[in-house]
């Protein structure tokens, strides 16, 4: 009986050691990126993310729920583009505007997050010429409340899994 209360209190030991540790450490402001080099011009890499229909052919996210509904609304490619979703509790609901166009160089967009929980974020979308094609980097940066940075561990894993998914699959159809 004492051992097993010793593990107990080791495993809450241990825990309330991780809450602190994560609450002191973890900022506040939460930034996640990820690159591939995409063997293809940043022109026809640009076909692919210039607009929110195009994005959605290789976005992980929006195929992470087969009956997902999505609606599509402002001028394609264009500041204002911007699409609505709603999906099983794993996607959740909400909206993604694009805010800046630099053409074959840089997409930005404000994420709004309706469903499982209320909240914002930024992405954009780097294109950088390199010698064997174009350098992609996704990016996402948004402010974590307390028991978000709690899960930051868990975010960066699954964070960096989907973005691992589509830059794998805009790598693909890019170098077509």
């Amino acid at each position: 009986m004492k051992i097993l209360l010793k593990i107990i209190g080791i495993i809450i030991f241990l825990i309330v050691g991780y809450v602190v540790i994560a609450l002191l450490a973890f900022r506040k402001n939460y930034h996640f990126e990820k690159s591939v080099v995409i063997e293809a011009p940043c022109e026809k890499v640009w076909e692919h993310i210039a607009s929110t229909k195009e994005m959605n052919v290789w976005n992980p996210f929006a195929k992470a729920d087969p009956n997902i509904q999505i609606t599509y609304s402002g001028i394609q490619g264009t500041v204002g583009d911007a699409y609505h979703w709603k999906g099983n509790d794993e996607v959740g609901e909400g909206e993604e505007t694009i805010t800046e166009v630099i053409p074959n160089k840089k997409l930005s967009c404000n994420l709004h997050f309706i469903k499982p929980w209320e909240g914002v974020a930024k992405t954009k979308f780097i294109l950088t010429p390199e010698e064997k094609g174009t350098r992609v980097t996704w990016a996402i940066d948004n402010e974590l409340t307390t028991g978000m940075k709690l899960l930051k561990p868990m975010m960066d894993m699954q964070m960096g899994k989907m973005f691992g998914q589509g830059l794998d699959e805009l790598k693909v159809i890019s170098e077509k």
